[in-house]
């Protein structure tokens, strides 16, 4: 790259009418040139070199680390190869592609090493020089695994592996990533079982191979394996595969059981279609390897707590996720707003319509556990009642930044924690915009006597072309027309107010519309309680303004909260309440006797090497939301959660 250097002379000329000052004459002052660092856009032809082969070798778990053997072939004449790892990455929403964890990388011809270079504009892609008549060029490099959690989610234990291709490979650009052919083949530690959605796979020993599938299909099919497996049949087309810490985790009673099976019925209830020839749900009971829910066109990746499924009741609270990657099979990989479908892994995605893409998966996902029976309903009204509270009282960033612009958190945050989320917002894209389509589910079922729901938009949209598991891409007028299709509104000025408008009213009203109100309680709601009781955490996010954890260090702050208006920020930890030790039963002690009295609660709090005494003037007592019928309602919700198969 040339950079124009400008002589003095003609800057202090350019700069006599300038109100700035003119620089020394004897300085110099460059001028950028055009950079070409504007995406270029593939084309939808096939790779010409051929069928890449990619070995994968996956049997280092001490040391938590991927070899990797990569063989492209190379069209005759082409003297420079330009590879790709996959940066923006589907169900991520943003670029995360894990460049920084690809290492000792190699590249060589014949037995011979070729000399590669970085692009200096855009990291990701390796430019590798091909000497004349070389037909063929073997990539050689290592993936390492975080091995704490610091350094990233651990994806490989001593138990366990979960082997994701886009981190491990590379591929040409240029190409539609679905007209690139690879032969992949891994190797795991002995008599590990292998799962994953791909197709016609063939075992030797502990090295295992797939038939030759396009690069897309095998970016969306990741891999669980591990040394303690089981596999379930919930019907003919679907698995549930799960891998474990130990052999005791993999107990599930039959009864538990069928509400995975019972999950298949009620999802095909809703959308009338199968967009996959057959479906594996990956589970990994761990608390070891990273936790991950992330969806796929015919599997999912999924994380429970170990003891999720032999303590069914007391972890009901922690199995949604299931329900919602499985929606995701027909919203956000069959269908899939335009912006967000792209045709290789370097183009940036465009997340303005993740509303539909996650709200109303979100919302299905919540309905669906309650449907099938795999969490209870009281732990779903749970999660509708933590959701109608944050907004109501938690939310005071809503009144600047609009539901639509929170869909760009991905990108500008990275999913980081934040100092002040209930100002700053973060992706409330999810749970909004599931409040949003249960407000339209009942607009439509009031407006047609109960006739229609969100259940017809869902068949109509989501559920056409049964075994068409393509992609198919929508916009936001299409949105609109489906739903005046099933019920004529003014749908485009809805969505617009609740969605891409800020300083909204709360998103109450399809609560109210399908009767049931947000009240306070002096109790936790289920799902609260046991979220809170699995993570050891004391939820005072409504009377104090925070959220503490096991040793009452500060995790979450409300914005102009009790507690913030006493100073206190993310990472003070409180020492003593009252003059007494610190304890979760002392602070919530305090803050109940505060209410009938008029004193103050007095924290001693340490922040850094400094403690200090801060008087809170709060006497509301303890307050958890919950959601309860109102007396002759519509029964709405209940008739939205009942199930609709035997």
């Amino acid at each position: 790259m040339k950079i124009t250097t400008v002589p003095a002379t003609l800057v202090a000329a350019l700069l006599v009418s300038s109100p700035l000052q003119a620089q020394p004459d004897t300085n110099s002052a460059p001028i950028a040139p055009q950079l070409s660092d504007a995406t270029p856009l593939p084309q939808d032809t096939p790779w010409p070199g051929g069928t890449i082969g990619l070995d994968i070798d996956a049997t280092d778990t001490r040391r938590a680390v991927y070899s990797v053997t990569e063989t492209i072939p190379v069209p005759a004449g082409m003297r420079e190869l330009a590879l790709l790892l996959p940066e923006w990455l589907p169900g991520k929403h943003s670029a995360r592609g894990q460049i920084n964890l690809l290492s000792n990388i190699r590249f060589s011809a014949n037995g011979q090493p070729l000399e590669w270079k970085r692009d200096p504009l855009d990291v990701f892609r390796f430019v590798v020089d091909v000497p004349e008549g070389v037909t063929e060029v073997a990539a050689q490099f290592m993936h390492t695994s975080p091995v704490t959690g610091r350094e990233g989610r651990i994806t490989m234990t001593q138990e366990m592996l979960n082997l994701q291709w886009e981190a491990m490979s590379l591929y040409p650009e240029g190409h539609y990533t679905r007209r690139i052919a690879f032969k992949p083949t891994v190797t795991v530690p002995k008599g590990w079982e292998v799962f994953t959605a791909l197709d016609g796979k063939a075992r030797s020993g502990d090295t295992v191979t797939w038939e030759t599938v396009d690069y897309e299909t095998l970016v969306d099919s990741p891999i669980f394996a591990g040394r303690y497996a089981k596999q379930w049949s919930l019907d003919p087309e679907v698995t549930l595969d799960a891998v474990a810490d130990a052999p005791k985790y993999l107990e599930l009673a039959p009864e538990n059981l069928r509400t995975f099976e019972k999950l298949i019925d009620e999802a095909d209830a809703v959308f009338g279609a199968r967009h996959f020839d057959h479906y594996n749900f990956l589970l990994a009971m761990t608390d070891r390897m990273g936790g991950i829910g992330l969806e796929h066109h015919r599997s999912s990746e999924n994380q429970y707590e170990p003891e999720a499924l032999i303590d069914w009741e007391k972890m009901d609270w922690a199995r949604n996720v299931v329900s919602h990657e499985l929606v995701h099979s027909w919203n956000g990989k069959f269908r899939r707003p335009e912006g967000l479908w792209t045709p290789d892994y370097r183009t940036p995605m465009q997340n303005s319509l993740m509303w539909v893409y996650e709200g109303q998966t979100q919302f299905w996902g919540w309905v669906l556990a309650a449907r099938s029976g795999l969490q209870e309903k009281d732990t779903v009204l749970g999660m509708f009642a933590n959701a109608v509270a944050n907004y109501s009282e938690g939310q005071p960033g809503r009144a600047w930044r609009s539901v639509e612009d929170t869909t760009y958190d991905p990108i500008t945050n990275s999913r980081r924690p934040l100092p002040y989320s209930s100002l700053q917002r973060s992706e409330d894209y999810y749970v909004e915009g599931a409040l949003t389509w249960l407000e339209a589910d009942q607009i439509i079922r009031e407006g047609t006597r109960g006739r229609k729901g969100l259940d017809d938009f869902a068949k109509a949209f989501f559920g056409k072309s049964d075994g068409d598991w393509g992609v198919s891409t929508y916009d936001f007028d299409e949105i609109v027309e489906t739903l005046n299709a099933i019920y004529p509104y003014d749908w485009a000025e809805f969505l617009d107010t609740r969605l891409r408008q800020p300083d909204q009213p709360a998103p109450v009203r399809g609560l109210e519309k399908a009767g049931y109100r947000l009240v306070w309680k002096d109790t936790p709601n289920p799902y609260a309680e046991g979220r809170s009781s699995s993570g050891k955490s004391l939820d005072l996010f409504y009377s104090l303004g925070v959220v503490l954890d096991g040793d009452g260090k500060v995790s979450s702050t409300l914005w102009d909260g009790p507690a913030f208006d006493a100073g206190i920020v993310n990472g003070a930890t409180i020492v003593a309440v009252n003059g007494d030790a610190y304890s979760k039963d002392v602070i919530r002690d305090a803050v109940t006797a505060a209410k009938d009295g008029s004193e103050p609660i007095t924290l001693l709090v340490k922040r850094g090497e400094r403690f200090d005494t801060l008087e809170i003037p709060y006497h509301g007592g303890l307050r958890y939301p919950w959601i309860e019928p109102v007396s002759g309602g519509t029964q709405g919700l209940d008739r939205l959660l009942a199930a609709r198969t035997k």
